[in-house]
């Protein structure tokens, strides 16, 4: 009976007997200034659609990733652990990598299909996945060069025979009931993967004119005539239909857009070229990502689902140097805005992100929190919204951001560590900044946000306060009250020079 009444009822009214669909956009190398919304004197990239958002919703300028680059900010974001209690001590998932979330692990998918939801994980994984390689065929899979290979149909006979196979340990394991994207856009396979199996057969090396120059890192299978400028309208159609879909069904939806943008390939659309002014092809980009929001924007819209959906946009890290941070710079426009580095760094720039929640109703719309937020929150805020509490063994690191949702003041977390690409982690306890090089360096960016000067010599009792307070943090297995938890591996102490972390100070 209730089934009849679902499909005779508009999607309005059934939103009211149900709780908030979830929509967790995550861009890939977004800088904090990127979104004009965040920058409006130093940013020079029009993105109407984010700040459309940011107006509907609550701006948090002082939310975090995990790290300065992509895999350990994933894993993270999707657990409420921090990625370096794991084997993940510095770096990335490699190139056909295993999984880095544990099977038995509960993810923010997993805590969603308990409360019934159906969930999906739509664009980049880069978590790794139990690929069926044999153990003689590794170095041609992870190591590939075209060059040294004498036996070309061999090498293709052996893709054939790992892409003819499902791939176990990916998202459909975790936690989502469907999967579709690339793994890793620059990187092989250079293909779609639905759910565990790639769409086709990646049996071709990828052509050497898609290879470098922001394009493509690594060569590798790929399907033939394979375009990269493809893959951001198909996960935005994906994404837009999938809402489409789900919002018709009894049951809540939570979606995983982990956008491959603006990350390289820096493969733009026509429509799309030059459209920055800039003469940069990762600004344009960045207008195209902030297009393809504005699409799954009004997929909520035009399903009836937007009253009862609350939307969460991020970045896994900041802003990619080495796409031309200097020429934009000099023409005004910062991608980390007030904040000193930029991707892979421990300063402000590699995990400071943009952070927009909209959730019509519930949150405040154009507000503004200063408070300390973190992606490893995403799970411990859900579960409130839900109603329902975490096991000891899950988001060790979560605290709930619901109350700043709500409107409070007062912080919900005290501490939270970033770490930089090399594993150098760094500390907030307030406003104050601790860096774990040698020497140390310890801001407060309550007064110096840009990291300009380097309080640790004359604050020597604070920074050995800070760095036994980092060393609870590890030693607990967890940054949340509650019983000790083991982290999977001997946790990594860095005693890296500063040099490591050293950027210019943001002009």
């Amino acid at each position: 009976m209730r089934a009849l009444l679902c499909l005779l009822l508009p999607v309005a009214l059934l939103a009211a007997d149900r709780p908030p669909n979830i929509v967790i956009v995550l861009a890939d190398d977004l800088g904090y200034g990127d979104v004009r919304a965040y920058n409006p004197s130093r940013g020079k990239i029009a993105t109407p659609h984010l700040d459309r958002l940011a107006a509907e919703g609550m701006r948090f300028t002082d939310g975090h990733s995990s790290s300065g680059v992509c895999s350990p900010s994933r894993y993270t974001l999707l657990t409420g652990r921090y990625h370096w209690r794991t084997r993940l001590q510095s770096g990335i998932v490699g190139v056909f990598g295993e999984p880095l979330i544990a099977a038995d692990r509960l993810t923010v998918p997993g805590l969603a299909k308990r409360q019934g939801y159906r969930t999906a994980a739509i664009g980049k994984w880069h978590l790794g996945w139990d690929w069926p390689i044999g153990e003689g065929d590794k170095a041609l899979f992870r190591n590939y060069k075209e060059a040294d290979r004498t036996a070309p149909e061999a090498d293709k006979a052996a893709w054939r025979k790992v892409f003819t196979q499902k791939i176990p340990g990916g998202p459909t394991t975790r936690g989502f009931d469907t999967y579709f994207g690339t793994d890793v856009p620059n990187w092989p396979p250079f293909c779609f993967i639905e759910n565990d199996q790639t769409i086709g057969v990646p049996d071709q090396p990828l052509p050497k004119a898609l290879l470098g120059s922001n394009l493509a890192s690594l060569p590798g299978p790929a399907l033939p005539e394979w375009n990269l400028e493809r893959i951001l309208p198909a996960l935005t159609a994906r994404a837009c239909t999938f809402i489409e879909d789900a919002a018709r069904k009894p049951e809540p939806f939570l979606l995983y857009l982990p956008l491959t943008t603006p990350h390289t390939p820096l493969a733009v659309n026509a429509a799309w070229k030059g459209k920055s002014g800039l003469n940069n092809a990762a600004a344009d980009l960045i207008m195209e990502t902030d297009a393809a929001v504005g699409q799954v924007l009004a997929a909520l819209e035009k399903s009836g689902a937007a009253g009862n959906t609350l939307v969460l946009f991020t970045s896994d890290n900041g802003f990619a140097s080495y796409v031309g941070v200097k020429e934009l710079e000099q023409q005004g426009h910062f991608p980390s805005g007030p904040l000193r580095g930029y991707k892979s760094s421990a300063f402000e720039g590699g995990h400071r992100e943009p952070f927009i929640v909209r959730w019509p109703n519930q949150v405040t719309a154009g507000s503004t929190c200063d408070q300390l937020v973190h992606h490893a929150d995403v799970i411990a805020t859900l579960a409130e919204i839900w109603g329902t509490a975490l096991p000891p063994e899950a988001g060790e690191d979560s605290f709930s951001f619901l109350p700043l949702l709500k409107g409070s003041k007062q912080p919900t977390r005290e501490h939270a560590v970033s770490c930089a690409a090399a594993g150098t982690p760094s500390l907030r306890l307030g406003n104050w900044k601790y860096i774990a090089t040698q020497p140390a360096q310890l801001y407060d960016l309550g007064t110096d946000l840009g990291e300009t000067k380097n309080l640790a010599d004359s604050q020597a009792s604070r920074v050995t306060a800070m760095k036994a307070q980092l060393e609870k943090i590890i030693t607990a297995g967890r940054s949340t009250p509650g019983t000790p938890q083991k982290n999977d591996v001997k946790v990594r102490r860095f005693t890296a020079s500063s040099k490591e972390t050293a950027t210019a100070p943001a002009k």
